[in-house]
């Protein structure tokens, strides 16, 4: 299938296009301990149905790291299935193998996806210009448009030399700035070109970040688990794009205390670990108290406890989210 840009419009088309809500959902898993298919395509639906801009699927959250090649693979041929057409479709790379990477981007290449978050080469690869003639051969391999993964799980930070470097490469055409502070997100967006995107993977700061040059909450699930209370966030974008920030703040203020419960579950454990496997527990929980599809976990990873499942799910009817 043909892609809507050429390498060399890339970045325009990025900086047109990706907006909004791209979100990294979970994968459904039955008893059998497998992807249920099903269950997978009832989530996709409901995800259009709630009005968000772009699906960024098989990554830590979507247990696409622990999947067989042919797993990963059969995932993403269903998740095109359900939503191409419907949704824009990112996939994300995980293997620290360029080949393989390779491999991953033209399949989905030819099943309609439009690009690929790419996390830098997990193990082996640490200097810069190791890391930079990895998706220098990456991106001479195929067309898909590139997101660059900026984290500390990636084994090492993208440091500011070299991710200048990688933002004038034709088809990397935004980063995840998941790694350092506030401030260090918006010393990128300064320092790097004006047709980059660095995207914030945080809806707690989106309203700030609409007035400080920033588009898109990139890779991350706030905006499906808030379940009932997402109208909240519809309504303080509207708000927003009428340039009546103080009352987009008072509407945006009222997720507080949903917020609180979004860092305890998810952001803080990613902190403290640096990984995502200690949170997909919970968020399973979540998923299937909000009506959608959760289920099991894969192993070796374990399901939540069932004290656990028992008070989370309590704090989420006390906030009105199910």
């Amino acid at each position: 299938m043909g892609l809507e840009y050429t390498r060399s419009e890339a970045k325009s088309w990025a900086t047109e296009k990706i907006k909004g809500f791209y979100m990294c959902p979970i994968s459904p898993v039955n008893d059998k301990l497998e992807i249920d298919e099903g269950q997978l395509r009832e989530n996709i639906a409901a995800f259009i149905d709630m009005g968000i801009n772009g699906l960024v699927v098989g990554g830590f959250f979507a247990e696409g790291w622990n999947l067989t090649p042919t797993q990963w693979i059969r995932f993403h041929e269903v998740v095109a299935d359900a939503g191409l057409g419907k949704i824009p479709l990112w996939t994300i790379i995980l293997d620290p193998c360029v080949h393989t990477a390779v491999e991953k981007m033209q399949a989905v290449g030819e099943m309609g996806y439009e690009g690929a978050e790419v996390i830098n080469p997990v193990v082996q690869l640490r200097t810069d210009d190791e890391i930079f003639d990895w998706f220098d051969y990456l991106t001479a391999k195929t067309d898909l448009a590139i997101c660059l993964y900026r984290t500390p799980v990636g084994g090492k930070v993208l440091g500011p030399d070299l991710m200048r470097r990688l933002a004038d490469i034709d088809t990397v055409v935004a980063v995840k700035q998941g790694a350092g502070p506030r401030p260090e997100t918006l010393k990128l967006r300064r320092d790097l070109r004006d047709d980059f995107l660095v995207l914030d993977p945080n809806e707690a700061v989106f309203l700030d970040d609409l007035q400080m040059g920033g588009q898109c909450v990139w890779g991350e699930l706030s905006y499906i688990l808030y379940g009932k209370k997402r109208y909240i966030v519809d309504e303080y974008r509207a708000l927003a794009a009428q340039g009546k920030w103080e009352e987009a703040r008072n509407k945006s203020a009222e997720l507080a205390d949903i917020r609180l419960l979004f860092e305890d579950v998810l952001l803080w454990k990613i902190i403290q670990t640096a990984t995502y496997a200690g949170t997909v527990a919970s968020i399973k929980v979540w998923f299937d108290a909000i009506g959608l599809n959760g289920g099991r976990i894969l192993p070796p990873l374990k399901d939540l406890p069932a004290g656990e499942a028992d008070e989370l799910r309590g704090k989420l009817k006390d906030l009105g989210i199910t």
